[in-house]
C-alpha cells in the first residue's frame, strides 16, 4: 500500500505505541486521525506530530462507547472525506490472579480491548472495503496462550484474533487487508497505568532496566503489516519462539511457566 493521502484513524494515539505509528504513517503522506480519552494529552500530542508537518486531527472519545466511537468515524468522513487505515490500539492491561480479582476487572479490560474494538471497527467497515483499505488489530504475545497474573487481557487479546480471523473469512472476496500485531514487552511512557485485582488503576513499574522493544520499533512493524498485507506480525524472537512452541508443544510451555511461578514463589 501507497500511504500518500490515505486517511488513518490511530486509537490511543495520544501517547505510546499508537503515537509512535501515527508519526511512522505520517512520514509516508498518510493523513492521521489521533483519538484518546485525555483531551490535553491529546491536544499535545496533535501539536507534536503538526510541528513535524503531519496533517493531522485530534478526537477525544472513549470507544468503549458507541456514540463516540461513531464520532470518531463521522468526523474523520467529515474532515478528510475517505477512511484507509483503522489501527485499533487503545488498550489496557491488568494484574493480578484470577482467584483474587473482582469481577469488575473483566469489564474493565474486555470494555476498551474487546468491545471498544467493535464498537469503531463495525461502522469502519464501508469505508475500509470501499477503499480496499487496511483493518488493524494491536494485539500481544499475551494472546498467543493464558500468562498467570493476566488472565483479563489474555482473553481479551485472543478475542481479537477471533474476530480478525473471522473478518478474514467474511471478507476474502472485498480486498480488505486484516492484520493482527502480536506485541511484546515495549518500552512505556512514564507513569503508565494498569488496572489492579481491585479494579483500581496502579502505576506500572519502569521498563528501562529490561530488554524491551522501542515503541518507534513497534511502530515499523505496524507500517511494515500494512504494507505488506500481512495477516500475523509476531515481534521479538522470544515472540516467535512462543508461538511455535505453544503451536506444537503446549504442555512443555506450561511446566516451563509453573516452574517459572515456582521460582518466584521461593524468592519472595
Amino acid at each position: 500500500m501507497k500511504f500518500q493521502d490515505k486517511v488513518a484513524i490511530i486509537t490511543g494515539s495520544s501517547q505510546g505505541i499508537g503515537k509512535a505509528t501515527a508519526k511512522e504513517l505520517s512520514k509516508l503522506g498518510a493523513k492521521i486521525v489521533l483519538n484518546g480519552r485525555n483531551a490535553e494529552r491529546l491536544d499535545k500530542s496533535v501539536a507534536d506530530l503538526k510541528s513535524h508537518g503531519a496533517e493531522v486531527i485530534g478526537v477525544v472519545g472513549d470507544v468503549a462507547e458507541v456514540s463516540q466511537a461513531q464520532n470518531l468515524i463521522d468526523k474523520t468522513i467529515e474532515t478528510f472525506g475517505r477512511l484507509d487505515i483503522l489501527v485499533n490500539n487503545a488498550g489496557v492491561s491488568m494484574r493480578g490472579d484470577f482467584a483474587e480479582l473482582k469481577p469488575d476487572v473483566f469489564n474493565q479490560v474486555f470494555n476498551t480491548n474487546v468491545i471498544g474494538v467493535t464498537n469503531l471497527t463495525i461502522p469502519a467497515m464501508e469505508h475500509l472495503k470501499a477503499n480496499k483499505g487496511s483493518l488493524v488489530f494491536i494485539s500481544s504475545l499475551a494472546g498467543i496462550r493464558g500468562l498467570p497474573g493476566l488472565s483479563a487481557y489474555c482473553s481479551s487479546k485472543m478475542a481479537l484474533r477471533a474476530i480478525a480471523e473471522s473478518i478474514r473469512i467474511e471478507e476474502a472476496d472485498s480486498d480488505l487487508h486484516v492484520g493482527l500485531i502480536q506485541v511484546g514487552i515495549t518500552e512505556i511512557e512514564f507513569a503508565k497505568q494498569t488496572v489492579g485485582a481491585d479494579g483500581k488503576l496502579q502505576t506500572i513499574s519502569d521498563r528501562s532496566k529490561f530488554k524491551v522493544m522501542s515503541m518507534d520499533s513497534v511502530a515499523q512493524a505496524v507500517v511494515k503489516n500494512i504494507k505488506k498485507r500481512k495477516f500475523v506480525t509476531t515481534l521479538s524472537s522470544i515472540g516467535k519462539v512462543n508461538a511455535i512452541m505453544q503451536s506444537v508443544m503446549p504442555s512443555v510451555v506450561e511446566k516451563v511457566l509453573i516452574r517459572s511461578i515456582d521460582k518466584i514463589k521461593k524468592r519472595s
